[in-house]
């Protein structure tokens, strides 16, 4: 049996940080989440509560402190085109702000979940989520890189109606990379590759496109 980590999390209220935190206590992990003021209820039960700004390393860095995985998993919500300025402002800044405060803890092990790429369309975001693993390469050694591009789950169902123009697609050789990489990923898969990345810590740096969060999911495969 692999030994029980102590977690720090960031966006553990989130669509993915609040149901990644109840598996993990329940296996038996200590975690420790960031919130902002006024959101502590939001994180659940058994959690250590780290009031700070996920923005700011300064805010919450002496709480990384023996932590032995960190898991990054702030985004700016429904993300869209329109919101080009807030991939920076939000999802690069906390992503460097984590990075910042994991590597000064030495923390062993970081999780991050970026985004499936390359693509044909949300290139800032992308570009966001690039340049977070990059400097997420730098700065520490063992990395977990989970790059899903549409999760499926409760409230976010409507790509479920593109699901025949994916089987189709993942058929023919011209678009079967792009289906594949670009394919849809359950909440369920996502919770279990997470799950799997924390109790089994990358040596060096590991990456799990959709296919590899596939195939380590509970769920269909969508």
């Amino acid at each position: 049996m692999n030994p029980p980590r102590t977690v720090f999390i960031t966006g553990g209220t989130g669509y993915i940080g609040s149901r990644l935190i109840p598996q993990l206590l329940a296996r038996g992990h200590t975690v420790r989440a960031l919130a902002r003021p006024g959101s502590e209820a939001k994180l659940a039960a058994g959690c250590a509560v780290v009031i700070g700004d996920a923005l700011d390393a300064a805010t919450y860095r002496n709480a990384v402190a023996g932590c032995d995985t960190f898991v990054q998993l702030v985004g700016v919500a429904h993300p869209g085109s329109a919101k080009a300025a807030q991939f920076r402002s939000v999802d690069l800044a906390s992503a460097l702000a984590a990075i910042d405060a994991a590597a000064g803890a030495g923390v062993a092990h970081f999780v991050y979940l970026s985004v499936a790429q390359p693509a044909p369309v949300m290139r800032d975001y992308i570009a966001a989520r690039a340049e977070a693993e990059v400097g997420l390469r730098r700065r520490i050694s063992n990395t977990t890189i989970l790059r899903p591009w549409y999760v499926v789950g409760p409230g976010h169902r409507w790509p479920v109606l593109l699901k025949p123009a994916y089987w189709l697609a993942e058929r023919f050789p011209a678009t079967r990379e792009n289906a594949l990489r670009l394919g849809l990923v359950t909440i369920a898969q996502m919770l279990e590759a997470l799950v799997q990345a924390v109790e089994h810590p990358a040596i060096g740096v590991r990456v799990l496109d959709v296919p590899a969060l596939r195939g380590r999911g509970r769920g269909g495969s969508g």
